[in-house]
């Protein structure tokens, strides 16, 4: 809102009285550049400036990659934050405990990717982490961004998934040989609070729609209560758009006409197949920031699913592309209230991938991590 007032002021100022001082005037406005860096006068709290410590898991495969590039850009830009780092992978039994206590006392992580075993008695530790910090909120940003072509424009898109039951819940057992069952959990309290979660995020970010994402008509008290606790809630915000959608269906229309979509609440499984597909859309896994939130933690990695994570030829040449965990920092940067290094981060991403000339093999080009890191360092205003 502060950026579109821009030019009303303008135009009010500029009919105001011949005395006006025209080097008081731009000082007060500057060029749309500018503009865009300093929209908001941001009034910090005294010691709001003082640094924060967060804790840092760089994870396997191309984790320790895009995580480095992270602590290089936040280094170029004196952010005031500094890191905690630990080795967690995705082989481990269970995530170490003094990462977990790091993260309690930070309330906050950047994380990399890890890799969870197909098959087998191991668990994922990214669930583990989810179920012990009480994250019930995956947000994955899906948007087109300049200068990057897509076969769709327009898509912005945010995916809010329920992160905590649903298939995810691991409640799998052998009746008889030969025989698995898989339960399916819904309740009522986490349907509701995602729900709320994901109106209260419209609100606060001037959307229009929010769309429940279910399969309703065959799984008809699950997703059933999963809709009707989205329809409470949606009653209690008459000025934003409510729909639903099929899953199937959703899939579909996200493929011919995604920028229909706004807000998307869904539950566990569905959230994280909806997301990977506007991901697709929208330019690629390689450059979709997002999170996990709870009441009292956050951690930030990469948006939609990493499939690359354990891609040895992108380790071995060095090739990963750290946009979207440099995005992730972007939203981790304004979570901690400091939204002038967050501009200043997105403004020279943004930049990088206008131009083109530093791009990975996932965008069309052959760059290397570090070429794209060094061109978003340069970049920094």
């Amino acid at each position: 809102m502060a950026r579109r007032s821009v030019p009303i002021l303008k135009q009010l100022l500029s009919k105001s009285s011949a005395s006006d001082s025209p080097a008081l005037l731009s000082s007060c406005f500057k060029s749309p550049i500018d503009a865009h860096n300093r929209s908001v006068t941001y009034m910090p709290r005294p010691g709001d400036g003082a640094p924060r410590t967060v804790t840092l898991i760089p994870g396997d495969g191309i984790g320790p990659l895009v995580t480095g590039a992270v602590e290089q850009v936040m280094d170029a830009m004196h952010a005031p934050l500094y890191f905690e780092k630990f080795e967690v992978h995705g082989d481990m039994k269970k995530v170490p405990q003094e990462a977990i206590d790091s993260i309690k006392k930070n309330k906050v992580c950047l994380k990399g990717g890890l890799v969870t075993p197909v098959g087998g008695g191991v668990s994922s530790l990214n669930v583990q982490l989810r179920k012990e910090l009480d994250l019930y909120a995956s947000l994955v940003n899906c948007f087109n961004l300049p200068g990057l072509p897509t076969r769709h424009e327009n898509v912005d898109i945010v995916v809010i998934r329920e992160n905590t039951e649903g298939e995810y819940a691991g409640l799998e057992h052998e009746v008889v040989p030969g025989v698995v069952e898989s339960l399916k959990v819904i309740t009522k309290f986490c349907s509701e609070r995602i729900a709320k979660y994901a109106f209260e995020y419209a609100y606060l970010n001037n959307r229009k729609k929010v769309t429940a994402v279910h399969k309703a008509n065959i799984m008809k008290l699950a997703d059933g209560l999963f809709l009707e606790s989205c329809r409470e809630v949606a009653r209690k915000y008459p000025g934003i758009k409510y729909n639903e959608v099929i899953v199937d269906n959703c899939c579909m229309q996200l493929v011919s006409k995604p920028e229909q979509f706004d807000v998307m609440v869904t539950p566990n499984l569905y959230g994280n197949l909806v997301a990977n597909t506007a991901a697709g859309i929208a330019g690629g896994t390689g450059v979709m920031p997002g999170g996990n939130v709870g009441a009292d933690h956050a951690v930030f990695e990469q948006g939609a699913s990493a499939g690359n994570v354990g891609n040895e030829r992108l380790v071995e040449q060095k090739k990963a592309n750290p946009v979207a965990l440099l995005l992730s920092s972007a939203m981790m940067l304004r979570h901690l209230q400091f939204p002038s290094f967050a501009d200043r981060l997105e403004t020279a991403v943004e930049k990088v991938i206008s131009e083109g000339k530093y791009r990975t093999k996932d965008l069309g080009g052959q760059s290397t991590t570090q070429e794209v890191v060094d061109a978003v360092i340069a970049a920094l205003d």
